[in-house]
């Protein structure tokens, strides 16, 4: 039931977001562009709308299901593994950490032999790798036990001090100020498919291994200890989890740019619909993950038209009050 409703979700947010615009596109016309784009007819279609459906709205919807399924299906893990509905790639620093990694790559023109273009994601990644286990190891020095209140404040005040690096990079730069803003709030316009290429390859690895830990993420619910009677090897899967969510993460902002909540809400609500079930949780994480940015970016791209708003903002509006919702929820539950 649940692949059900999601592919229909998704499969309605598609149509949407490649029929609605400035131009229209009836779902006739778009149905017949893709026909003809893979059994080679264009005949009595408008040049004008397959253009736009070809080359501007069809690769800006994959890209932003491509980054909305990697952050979901990171929030994912990350909550199942610390056993946190508050966890996700933005609450505990990790965009950040990647933001800081792309805008570096950006502000000082690093490139590194031997990847070309893929220097920017790769950087992106490292840099939320390190933010994450900086966090995790700050919080254990903290407080042994690793509350979950204390590796959020502890994701909160790396955020704060990466926040303050970008500031200090905006100021000093020049000509490239526009493009790192652009990074900082979060897009999916214009990117083409060049950024699809750079981010693929980090998705199909990065979810391919979260999918090979479900059975593992089930087990740690119950506690480490317990895992560990089950046989699970429980260091070397967290390090497995942890590199994969920050790689998904990293590729994700590397591309589109500081996007939050989509890791918290999406896994969240999943859970209350669903149950947590890993092999579930993750795969259908990723399915609405993708839906819920595709509609955000149309929602951004129309809702001032033909102003365009920056697809990070409709995120934080959407996701802002359901942390507070999710925390309100918790507090309630241990009182009781």
């Amino acid at each position: 039931m649940g692949y059900t409703v999601s592919l229909i979700l998704f499969v309605i947010a598609f149509c949407l977001a490649i029929t609605i615009g400035t131009v229209h596109v009836p779902i006739k016309e778009m149905l017949r562009i893709f026909w003809g784009t893979f059994f080679g007819s264009h005949e009595g279609i408008e040049p004008m709308l397959t253009t736009i459906v070809l080359n501007i709205r069809f690769p800006r919807v994959v890209l932003a299901a491509l980054v909305g399924a990697s952050l979901a299906i990171a929030g994912a893990a990350f909550q199942g593994l610390l056993k946190n509905p508050l966890a996700d790639p933005y609450t505990l620093g990790v965009s950040s950490g990647a933001a800081v990694g792309a805008v570096m790559t950006i502000f000082l023109g690093i490139t590194i032999p031997g990847l070309g273009g893929f220097t920017l994601p790769v950087v992106s990644i490292i840099a939320a790798l390190v933010t994450l286990i900086l966090v995790l190891g700050f919080a254990r020095l903290v407080e042994q036990s690793m509350k979950m209140e204390t590796i959020i404040l502890t994701g909160i005040i790396f955020s704060s001090f990466l926040g303050s690096i970008l500031s200090l990079m905006i100021a000093l730069t020049g000509e490239e100020l526009r493009q790192i803003i652009t990074w900082l709030l979060g897009s999916v316009s214009m990117r083409g498919w060049e950024y699809i290429r750079l981010i693929a390859p980090f998705f199909i690895f990065g979810s391919a291994i979260l999918m090979w830990n479900a059975r593992e993420l089930n087990a740690m619910a119950f506690g480490e200890e317990r895992a560990h009677h089950l046989g699970v090897n429980v260091q070397a899967r967290k390090y497995w989890v942890l590199a994969s969510g920050s790689l998904l993460t990293g590729a994700a902002v590397a591309v589109s740019g500081t996007i939050g909540f989509i890791g918290l809400v999406v896994p969240h609500m999943v859970r209350r619909a669903w149950g947590s079930d890993h092999h579930h949780v993750l795969p259908l994480s990723m399915i609405n993950g993708a839906s819920l940015l595709i509609i955000c970016d149309l929602v951004a791209r129309t809702i001032v038209s033909p102003t365009e708003l920056p697809i990070g903002v409709i995120t934080a509006l959407l996701g802002a009050p359901v942390f507070g919702l999710i925390l309100m929820r918790q507090r309630r539950e241990r009182r009781g």
